[in-house]
Parts: C-alpha cells; sequence; structure tokens
C-alpha cells in the first residue's frame, strides 16, 4: 500500500495491510513540554530540569524525559485522525528503546508501518500491530518499538 502521509480519516481494522506505513507531522520539543511533564509526573530530575547540572552530564545539556518523547509520539499519531472513530484500545507498547536523547528545541516525527494484523471478531476488530520509530530532525531514530492497537471492524453502513 506504501506511505501515508496527513491521513484524516479513520481506518477501520479492515482498511489496514501489512507495510501500510503512516507519516506523522513533526512537533518541537519545547522547555514548557520538559518543565510541564515533570510537574505532571512528578520527575524532576535534575538531567532534565537542572541546566547547571546537564552540563555536567554526557549528554552536557539537559533532555527531555523519555516517557515525554513516548506520549508525544502517541499524540503525534492521533492527531492524523486514522484511529480517531476506529481505536477500542491500546493494547501493548513492547519492545520499546530509548536509543538517543532528545534535546529541548528538537524536532520529532513518527513513522509507524504496519507489522501484522489479528482478527478479533469476539471483540468487533481486530489488533494492528505498528513497528513505530520516533525520528529527530535529523532522521536519527530515538525511539522505537511495537505498538499493538485494538481497532474496530468497518460498520455495514458506513463505506
Amino acid at each position: 500500500m506504501g506511505k501515508i502521509v496527513d491521513l484524516n480519516k479513520s481506518l477501520y481494522f479492515e482498511d489496514f495491510e501489512e507495510d501500510l506505513t503512516i507519516v506523522t507531522p513533526a512537533r518541537t520539543i519545547t522547555e514548557t513540554d520538559v518543565v510541564n511533564f515533570a510537574a505532571l509526573t512528578g520527575d524532576w530530575t535534575n538531567l532534565h530540569t537542572d541546566a547547571e547540572f546537564a552540563k555536567t552530564t554526557m549528554f552536557g545539556q539537559r533532555i527531555a524525559h523519555g516517557l515525554l518523547i513516548l506520549s508525544v509520539a502517541s499524540g503525534l499519531a492521533v492527531r492524523l485522525g486514522f484511529m480517531e472513530d476506529s481505536v477500542m484500545a491500546f493494547l501493548s507498547v513492547d519492545e520499546w528503546k530509548f536509543k538517543a536523547p532528545v534535546f529541548i528545541g528538537d524536532t520529532i516525527h513518527v513513522e509507524a508501518k504496519v507489522s501484522s494484523l489479528r482478527e478479533l471478531r469476539r471483540l468487533g476488530g481486530g489488533a494492528v500491530t505498528l513497528d513505530v520509530s520516533a525520528l529527530n530532525q535529523k532522521g536519527e531514530t530515538v525511539q522505537n518499538g511495537k505498538w499493538t492497537v485494538l481497532i474496530k471492524n468497518r460498520p455495514e453502513s458506513a463505506g
């Protein structure tokens, strides 16, 4: 099927096929994002919030929380709208790797490729497993792994 960019309609289980690749828009990670995430989670680790401390680390500057980037990646995927009306549940995040730091000011986007499909009739849809990569503005993979989502079957009335 190839690559889909800027998709703005829900895909139902029947619309997915292996190797379908979805590319999200990009988003710049800001200091506000890091501070808000620290406040929301209570994770005020110096590596994320103390510029002077972070200068003394192997990164030389503050980095965004890894779980912030995973959360932003999820939001970028949802923003495309391809699961807006069809997703029933996020089933799992597997083999997730934090491969490179994301610095304040980095811009990330997500590429998600369908790796497997499993029909789950009794649940009214199927499991779609995606190989997901979050990439920075240089095209470097900063995080990757597998997401599995439960997607509805197409309603009888939907074309």
